[in-house]
């Protein structure tokens, strides 16, 4: 396996990894690469420097922190998507969500919650799900994380 730092047309930066150089010349002129944060197909190899031990950063780069911040605003608008364009079903998630990939009821997009547990049952069962990125945890009002029903029964 090789690392490649990798750059887009809007210069974000980010890594892939390949099989081989081959392999990376293979995808790249098939148009198989895309930046993660913005979706460009125009990729090409970063300059590299070679990985030399040193002392442990105290701040994050600019350039990290601004990767950090566009990452952290991606997130936002994928959760704000589907907050305005996905049913809530509460607790009642893995039960819709195997309606829904069963055919018992009309495909929709819905969001809830589910215990870890019942994430792994339903990805067992192949059924389609993903975590909703940026979710802030629920706090009680002095700033406690809120136990809901579903995770006091894992306790």
């Amino acid at each position: 396996m090789i690392k490649y730092q990798l750059i887009c047309d809007s210069d974000h930066e980010f890594e892939g990894w390949f099989r081989d150089s081959a392999d990376y010349d293979a995808q790249s002129e098939d148009g198989l690469l895309e930046c993660p944060m913005c979706g460009s197909d125009t990729v090409r190899k970063a300059v590299m420097a070679p990985a030399i031990a040193r002392r442990r950063q105290t701040e994050p780069s600019a350039k990290r922190a601004a990767f950090l911040k566009e990452m952290a605003a991606a997130a936002d608008r994928a959760r704000d998507y589907v907050q305005k364009n996905f049913d809530y079903v509460g607790e009642k998630f893995p039960e819709e969500a195997r309606k829904i990939h069963y055919g018992e009821t009309d495909a929709r997009g819905i969001y809830g919650e589910a215990t870890g547990k019942e994430v792994k049952d339903l990805v067992d069962e192949g059924v389609s799900v993903a975590p909703l990125p940026g979710a802030k945890p629920k706090t009680d009002k002095a700033g406690a994380p809120k136990l809901t029903d579903a995770n006091k029964k894992l306790n």
